[in-house]
């Protein structure tokens, strides 16, 4: 039986808001998917409509250093 992994996770803590639904963030199951391969992650997630809150030191740090990985490959 495969186990899954979480390549990366934050806990928002109650300290982010949806902007839409004006509610807390919690810590929530997401996939990151690039060139075919996906990433599972845990991210802040809004319980109602589901937007994925992805910081900025993550998009412009992790996630770009592995898209950069997979197209050398």
């Amino acid at each position: 039986m495969a186990v899954e992994r979480t390549y990366y996770t934050i806990d928002p803590g109650g300290k982010l808001t949806c902007m839409k639904c004006k509610v807390p963030l919690v810590k929530g199951k997401a996939k990151f998917m690039y060139l075919e391969n996906g990433f599972p992650v845990e991210m802040p997630v809004c319980p109602k409509c589901g937007f994925v809150y992805v910081p900025e030191e993550l998009a412009l740090g992790k996630v770009l250093a592995v898209e950069r990985a997979l197209e050398d490959k």
